[in-house]
């Protein structure tokens, strides 16, 4: 946890220093950082959140492996005991019902799940703050997008580094 406060505040200090080059340089240094930042480190802590909820909830589907994956991807050859039967005796009907129930619907449930980590309060208000802090920039004729791009990458290194230590 020190390493990662000795991090955020050595990063701070040196985009305070750029203040020293310019106001322009330095407000998108900062700007441009702390959306990314707050972006990455609300991205992981929703996902993780996310993942967590699902594990305590016993709800884990079973993977096929790799291989199967990559020889059988719609499974095709499942073990099914259709194909030995004499053409005549197939009960057409009974196999279409069986695979209609393989194939999955999308339901309100299935998006609950899904949307509760990308409609996250934690992922929504740091692009908020990009797209606001962009838009300000912009208004008041300081934005520099040479600096203000290179500057979203500085904010998702550091973003990630630090999420690795606080989750």
């Amino acid at each position: 946890m020190k390493k990662t406060i000795k991090l955020i505040v050595f990063v701070e200090s040196i985009i305070l220093l750029t203040n020293i080059i310019s106001f322009e340089f330095f407000i998108n240094l900062q700007i441009a950082f702390l959306s990314s930042f707050f972006i990455i480190l609300g991205s992981i802590y929703a996902y993780k959140r996310t993942v967590k909820s699902e594990v305590d909830s016993q709800n884990i589907n079973e993977k096929r492996d790799l291989l199967d994956t990559i020889e059988d991807p719609y499974e095709l050859y499942n073990d099914m005991d259709i194909n030995e039967a004499p053409v005549d005796e197939l009960d057409l009907k009974a196999i279409v019902k069986e695979e209609k129930k393989k194939i999955k619907i999308l339901n309100v449930k299935d998006i609950k799940k899904s949307g509760r980590a990308s409609i996250s309060l934690f992922r929504l208000i740091p692009y908020l703050f990009l797209i606001l802090g962009f838009i300000a920039l912009k208004n008041n004729q300081v934005l520099d997008i040479s600096t203000y791009l290179p500057s979203l990458l500085v904010g998702i290194i550091v973003g990630y580094i630090v999420s690795k230590d606080l989750f």
